[in-house]
């Protein structure tokens, strides 16, 4: 239910950046700059009241609902909320250039679901066995009317992608919301899509890894605040558990936006999730990683994948004047396995 834009966002960070945001906040003594190791827990850990800053990114970083694959040649492929669904590439993780859209022109067949706006929102991109797979809603703002689809490309570059059609759809008689998708491969193999937004929160389908779409009928519900805020959804896995990480409260609305991520965790990706507290992310629980703090206004619709430096943390964020942008961190892992931001 969340209100989209064409602006976008991502981005990560050198140890010796990292290091300088936390002196910033207070995290870090001043003296740990100079020579600096490896960031340790400690270092690190600076919990909710000084939450680190973005790492540092430059180019073309503005955007809503970051999405991230590594390219096998090399370097990372980001999709985002735009007209036609933005594409952005980094060699680096640091740098960023436009590189087009997937339907440069355009996506007809969304329009039942936008009315004509050519807005498609809050992609999720990966690749599978040499091609590329693309999830994207088509929904208005406030309406449950909402789909998603499925797109593919054999290199992911702009006006290569073929829709593949509708992945799974809501109606205004429902009481879920089909947008915000995000796939998971559990360690079966199992291809999972979460999704949701508002209504009866987070839920999640099986689909077909040969054709990337639905398979059976059965939907497992994974978090829900009782109508209220909760979407976003990024399935994880690390260890023994599936981790899920949500943006709650509000996004969009410039430097008054109070989206903040939360998380859960589960030994199974169907659930239950339960934040740290042990509270149930399907009554409301989550456990906060990163909020609004200082100049970094509403982060949220987060994408989590694993690096080779690091597990990384992206998210869209608004800097005072409303504009929205990337924002990359290293997620680090406690010694009880719960994730924190750095």
């Amino acid at each position: 239910m969340t209100e989209r834009s064409e602006d976008s966002h991502s981005a990560p960070p050198s140890r010796r950046w990292l290091l300088r945001a936390a002196v910033a906040t207070g995290a870090v003594a001043a003296t740990s700059v100079v020579g600096a190791g490896p960031l340790t827990r400690a270092a690190a850990d600076v919990g909710a009241a000084a939450y680190p800053l973005p790492g540092h990114v430059t180019g073309d970083i503005r955007l809503h609902d970051p999405s991230f694959v590594k390219r096998p040649s090399g370097g990372y492929l980001v999709a985002h909320t735009a007209h036609g669904i933005g594409l952005k590439t980094s060699t680096d993780r640091t740098a960023f250039r436009n590189a087009g859209t997937v339907f440069p022109g355009g996506a007809p067949w969304t329009t039942p679901y936008t009315g004509g706006d050519r807005n498609l929102w809050a992609p999720h991109i990966s690749y599978h066995g040499g091609r590329y797979f693309l999830y994207y809603s088509a929904s208005t703002f406030g309406s449950n009317r909402s789909a998603i689809f499925l797109a593919t490309s054999p290199s992911g570059d702009s006006g290569t992608w073929t829709d593949q059609g509708l992945v799974i759809e809501s109606r205004e008689s429902d009481n879920f919301n089909a947008i915000d998708p995000d796939v998971v491969v559990d360690d079966q193999g199992r291809w999972w899509m979460s999704f949701g937004s508002f209504w009866s929160g987070i839920k999640l389908i099986q689909l077909d890894p040969a054709t990337g779409k639905r398979t059976g009928s059965a939907f497992h519900a994974l978090a829900g605040r009782g109508g209220g805020p909760v979407e976003a959804p990024t399935l994880f896995r690390h260890g023994a558990h599936y981790y899920l990480f949500a943006s709650f409260d509000l996004c969009c609305r410039g430097a008054d936006s109070t989206y903040r991520i939360v998380v859960g965790r589960s030994t199974q990706v169907t659930g239950p999730y339960l934040d740290r507290d042990g509270r149930a992310m399907m009554s409301g629980g989550g456990t906060e990683i990163l909020a609004g703090h200082g100049s970094i206004h509403g982060p949220g619709h987060q994408d989590v994948f694993a690096d080779t430096d690091s597990d990384i943390l992206a998210y869209h964020y608004y800097t005072p004047n409303g504009t929205a942008q990337l924002g990359i961190n290293w997620l680090g892992w406690d010694t009880a396995g719960w994730p924190y931001v750095h």
